[in-house]
């Protein structure tokens, strides 16, 4: 049994410590096509979508959400009863120069490694491992929180920040960015006493 599988087993042994942390990503924006990290454009709400989602998760004991716009609408679609409370460090990435360019505008980084490609910034922006830095403490933070509710804590985020969480869990920087993550899909992750632990399931729609 490795270590991951043994945090798993001993929070799950202990009522009311294995919850979950749920992280969906946002409905698709407004304007699509373009790259879009900290610019704050609309999210597209289409209902049939956001009651099959709704209908997929369970009742959140809490919901935060990233400040953006399209990440804050989302959240209110989907349990409009229940407020938000917005977490500045959930921020997608910021793509600098990069930000609102059509997608055949910018550089080709297909050839780059993971490892290089974690460490890559665009001029005037952050690097993929300056988001995970970014974000680590509020996933810590917020897992920890949902390992003591008894209903899951949902975070409504960017495909960045789920990256983000999934190299945290399983341990290197570059593995979250060989995950696809669909709008409006969702990342489960076991969390014990000291945060995120184990994924449930990524990317599920």
């Amino acid at each position: 049994m490795n270590e991951c599988e043994e945090q798993t087993r001993q929070a799950a042994a202990k009522p009311g410590v294995a919850a979950e942390l749920i992280l969906l990503r946002h409905a698709p924006v407004a304007t699509p096509g373009r790259l879009c990290g900290r610019s704050d454009p609309s999210a597209a709400l289409v209902a049939a979508d956001i009651a099959r989602l709704r209908a997929a998760l369970p009742l959140p004991g809490r919901v935060m959400t990233s400040p953006a716009r399209r990440c804050r609408q989302t959240a209110a679609a989907l349990w409009p009863a229940q407020a938000a409370q917005p977490d500045a460090r959930l921020w997608e990435q910021d793509f600098g120069a990069h930000e609102g360019l059509p997608y055949d505008a910018l550089p080709d980084l297909g050839p780059m490694s993971g490892a290089d490609l974690a460490q890559y910034a665009p001029p005037g922006g952050e690097s993929f491992a300056d988001l995970c830095a970014r974000v680590a403490p509020a996933l810590a933070e917020h897992g920890q929180a949902a390992a003591q509710m008894p209903a899951p804590l949902v975070l409504v985020v960017h495909a960045g920040v789920i990256r983000a969480a999934l190299s945290q869990v399983t341990g290197l920087l570059s593995a979250g960015l060989a995950f696809e993550v669909a709008t409006l899909s969702a990342t489960r992750l076991r969390c014990g006493p000291e945060g995120p632990v184990s994924v449930i399931g990524a990317n599920l729609a």
